[in-house]
């Protein structure tokens, strides 16, 4: 074979499945109560390898928080980092909220996807102006119970039951990886692409107008109200409501209320 037929194959470049900048734009890492400062650091360097640049962090440790800011590896990232003192506040302006954990001692109340499945959701709230969350939990429980119902989903990632849990740093990488590996996302038809959905934080003010309804007409003893408080709040996300259909459900309730309040006068 002569040099002139020979052809040198150039390897591909992993680096052109990335999402846009756009969409990269529009997703929020959120961290629970971190602990370790090396964690915190392994997730902000994760988050800088596939060029994710937006970092919420909920209720950290202050000592801790303050030491990971500190660390060698995306310190810029962790500098502009947004600090919350709730995930409700962390997630308001979001209207996909994905939750991240494994199904080991937990029985969640909320649609469980697997990892792959994530690419194609978080492209379809992308592709008609969304804004999601990846939310990741403490590195000894996880997300709990509370902090699951302010998501609409919860992601399992695959490991194996002899060691289920996941290094933070790691759970991060995995998820990240997952959402910019070559064919990840798939495009969504314009006709598929819908209203746009309802943010966290609209649906947690029709959460309270309801629990306040819920008292006005003393649905239940008042021990209950935390339970329903839960409940009403995965509800809501189950639903899938839009920007417009919270408006008018919460003007329906506005009513309701109006009505069983003048009735008490």
């Amino acid at each position: 074979m002569g040099a002139s037929s020979v052809t040198t194959a150039q390897p591909p470049l992993y680096n052109r499945s990335l999402l846009t900048p756009a969409q990269r734009e529009r997703l929020d890492v959120v961290l629970v109560s971190p602990r370790n400062p090396l964690n915190i650091g392994a997730a902000a360097r994760a988050m800088a390898n596939f060029g994710f640049a937006h970092l919420s962090v909920v209720a950290p440790f202050e000592a801790n928080w303050r030491e990971a800011k500190s660390a060698v590896g995306a310190p810029e990232l962790l500098e502009n980092a947004r600090e919350f003192a709730t995930l409700a506040d962390g997630v308001a302006d979001c209207t996909l909220v994905a939750g991240t954990g494994t199904l080991t001692h937990r029985k969640p109340d909320q649609r469980v996807i697997s990892l792959p499945e994530l690419g194609p959701m978080l492209e379809q709230e992308l592709a008609r102006g969304g804004r999601a969350a990846l939310v990741f939990g403490p590195e000894k429980h996880g997300l709990t119970r509370d902090d699951l119902s302010w998501c609409h989903v919860l992601v399992e990632i695959p490991t194996d039951p002899q060691q289920p849990s996941m290094n933070l740093g790691q759970a991060a990488a995995v998820c990240l990886y997952e959402l910019v590996r070559p064919n990840a996302l798939t495009v969504v038809p314009p006709n598929k692409i819908g209203e746009s959905a309802a943010l966290s934080g609209s649906l947690e003010r029709l959460a309270g107008l309801i629990e306040e309804t819920m008292k006005a007409a003393e649905y239940s003893p008042v021990s209950m109200e935390a339970v329903n408080r839960h409940d009403v709040r995965v509800t809501l996300r189950k639903l899938k409501l839009s920007a417009l259909d919270t408006r008018r459900v919460m003007g329906l309730f506005r009513r309701i209320l109006w009505r069983l309040r003048k009735h008490e006068l």
